[in-house]
């Protein structure tokens, strides 16, 4: 069965094309790019990547569209961050770079579980640098799971106190800072499930789904009933993903 698997993720990554890897202040990137890409170059930014791998050119339907529409995949890898203002910088430098080498000024975010805060932080103080924000069952607020399941990752990424994070916490909350993207038009995706007891969707999308049609965004979510916090069809064979992402590069 390993050999099997190993075989078929081989086979898919020939299929995307061979990854190019770098480094970016002294922390991996990659890049899986399109055979041909489209005009000005799109790219799907996935967050969390870790140990240096895009875990999401894994899921081949995904993988395949970004390929068809002439989308490359990239990821940086910080680690378990989780969004405080040093590694909203440090993303800042991976986006630098990837512009330098020709690729869009505007990629697609695409945030899986606690990526979402990742991408979403990294959003709102970068709203005109923002295409479109993906999310699949996505944490998307600080008070949610990462005070509540991770808060020593969460408070070793922000370099404060519990105390201190809390008293600040609009400051850097994506659910109360995202008048920018509103302005600026970002359309925004979620798939979620309605049993997620990891990442609760009332918490977490649907909040920020409300938040965010307040101020005029558009905001598309799938519910998913009786599904949890899974690898599974549901969420990485989603049409309606599928769908939102193709009319961006359109």
């Amino acid at each position: 069965m390993k050999a099997l698997l190993a075989t078929l993720a081989f086979l898919l990554t020939l299929s995307l094309g061979a990854a190019e890897t770098f480094e970016v202040d002294g922390h991996k990137a990659v890049i899986h790019p399109a055979a041909n890409p489209a005009k000005d170059k799109p790219w799907l930014w996935y967050a969390p990547t870790l140990n240096g791998g895009v875990s999401i050119v894994q899921r081949k339907l995904y993988a395949d569209v970004c390929q068809q529409a002439g989308i490359a995949i990239a990821g940086y890898d910080l680690g378990e961050v989780r969004g405080a203002p040093k590694s909203a910088a440090q993303f800042t430098k991976f986006y630098d770079e990837m512009v330098k080498r020709g690729y869009s000024s505007k990629p697609i975010l695409l945030g899986q579980s606690r990526g979402g805060m990742m991408t979403l932080t990294w959003a709102f103080r970068n709203p005109e640098k923002v295409k479109a924000w993906i999310g699949i069952y996505p944490v998307c607020n600080l008070a949610s799971w990462p005070l509540r399941n991770s808060k020593r990752e969460t408070l070793a990424d922000f370099g404060l106190t519990e105390a201190e994070l809390t008293a600040r916490l609009k400051e850097f909350n994506p659910i109360d800072n995202l008048a920018g993207l509103a302005a600026a038009k970002v359309p925004m995706f979620a798939v979620h499930g309605d049993t997620d007891v990891v990442v609760p969707h009332k918490d977490n999308t649907l909040l920020l789904k409300e938040r965010y049609e307040t101020l005029g965004g558009k905001f598309t979510v799938k519910i998913v009933p009786g599904e949890g916090h899974k690898v599974g069809p549901s969420f990485f064979e989603c049409p309606e993903l599928v769908a939102f992402l193709r009319e961006q590069v359109k």
